[in-house]
């Protein structure tokens, strides 16, 4: 009876994220007409139960296919959301340009600053957190920064790539097609270095402890953990594809009967809801001490975004449009642009060694939220000053730090992308 009672909490364990998105999904192709703010509660569950399998899915296929190449793929099933409402605007644009274009780059935008600002840092700091509490005699080095391992180095390396070719998009005047070529050209170099720097790297490598269900899986036969892990991640990504733009529409109805900007709305309700299911699957991983895992699934999701999700704006607006022209980019989004690229730069200097100290954490916490504030407060014509203002200290402090840690990010540059054998290197 004993035995019965631990197998039946076991279950509820991995019950539980179902029951969780079972009601989401059901609304979501039901149409019942609820309340906006049931529909945000009810959808917002299914997500969180989405976001527990993403995390147990990843764990367990990593045994097979490596931790670079799991987190890679952690990081594009959870970006799916943005994928699905930016694909929706970007299509609508291609009909009426002076109205979608616009929400387009917003919610694009936002998915990337809050990924910096808030996941990165609040990463690093849980990870911190975590480790002072379970190891208070660590390291001093441990205890104040999440140092990545080798393999990635890849990472780092090709998000600066990036976050350079970002910057020219706010001196353009359209998104081509010419750049989601590029773009994607620069995801797919990315992916076979993932794999490639693996293949370089010990085959004695200390694969991560496992804890919970992922560790009862894990535990039991090779083809039951391999089909687990899989089933684990396709039920969640159907999951976060079926209720995040219903998740993000609800969100803004019950927003915009406020009298709230569409602008801000697309911009930053929408992409905290759709990022919601990596941030907790990140921040699980952070508290059981792998914060190098966590910060590492956050880097791949910034390449995700400014390569993929970036790329894909352009050629669903000329299918649309049946036409070869750009995207337009209008001057409030040449500004937007340039501070996201900005922010990207220092993030990149601020990794350049391998590691995100506490220090850097609380500085994109804190620039971000600054920010954030002054979005919705500040009258239009102060938000351009403040918005090419922030832009510019972003940059000025990449530069800073890139200058002093000049080596680093070369010897960073030269293993990510040259392929050459990756090792281990001290922080500048």
């Amino acid at each position: 009876m004993s035995s019965m009672a631990v197998s039946a909490r076991r279950n509820w364990a991995l019950l539980l994220p179902v029951v969780a998105a079972v009601p989401g999904v059901v609304l979501r192709f039901s149409g019942a007409p609820v309340p906006a703010a049931l529909a945000v509660v009810v959808l917002g569950v299914a997500v969180v139960g989405a976001a527990f399998f993403l995390s147990w899915g990843t764990e367990l296929i990593e045994r097979d296919i490596g931790q670079g190449l799991a987190l890679a793929l952690l990081a594009l099933i959870a970006v799916l959301p943005e994928y699905a409402v930016d694909v929706v605007f970007a299509w609508k644009a291609g009909q009426d340009p002076d109205t979608y274009a616009p929400l387009a780059l917003a919610n694009m935008t936002g998915a990337n600053r809050l990924l910096i600002g808030i996941g990165w840092s609040l990463v690093v700091l849980a990870a911190l957190a975590a480790r002072r509490r379970r190891d208070p005699d660590a390291r001093p080095e441990d205890r104040s920064a999440v140092r990545l391992e080798p393999v990635q180095t890849v990472e780092i390396a090709y998000l600066a790539v990036a976050s350079l070719y970002a910057l020219t998009f706010a001196l353009r005047d359209t998104l081509n097609l010419l750049d989601t070529v590029i773009l994607f050209g620069i995801f797919a170099l990315y992916l076979v270095r993932v794999r490639g720097a693996e293949a370089d790297e010990d085959e004695d490598e200390e694969v991560g402890e496992l804890i919970g269900p992922a560790a009862r899986i894990a535990a039991g036969p090779t083809r039951t953990r391999r089909w687990a892990g899989i089933g684990m991640l396709v039920f969640a990504g159907a999951v976060i594809l079926a209720v995040a733009e219903a998740f993000a529409d609800s969100l803004v109805e019950a927003g915009s009967e406020l009298g709230v900007s569409e602008f801000l709305l697309v911009q930053w309700v929408a992409p905290l809801a759709s990022e919601t299911p990596e941030f907790i699957a990140v921040l699980i991983l952070a508290w059981k001490l792998r914060g190098a895992a966590a910060l590492g699934a956050l880097i791949s999701s910034k390449i995700n975004q400014w390569t993929l999700l970036v790329g894909i704006i352009p050629a669903v607006f000329a299918v649309s449009a049946g036409s070869l022209r750009g995207l337009p980019i209008d001057p409030l989004q040449r500004q937007e642009l340039f501070l996201t690229a900005g922010q990207s730069m220092f993030a990149v200097a601020l990794v350049a060694a391998g590691a995100l100290s506490r220090g850097g954490a609380y500085a994109l916490l804190g620039l971000f939220l600054a920010q954030f504030v002054l979005a919705w407060t500040l009258p239009p014509a102060l938000a351009t000053i403040e918005r090419v203002g922030l832009g510019v200290v972003y940059l000025l402090l990449a530069a800073g730090l890139l200058v002093i840690r000049r080596r680093a990010m070369w010897v960073t540059l030269r293993d990510g992308l040259s392929g050459r054998a990756l090792r281990e290197r001290d922080a500048a």
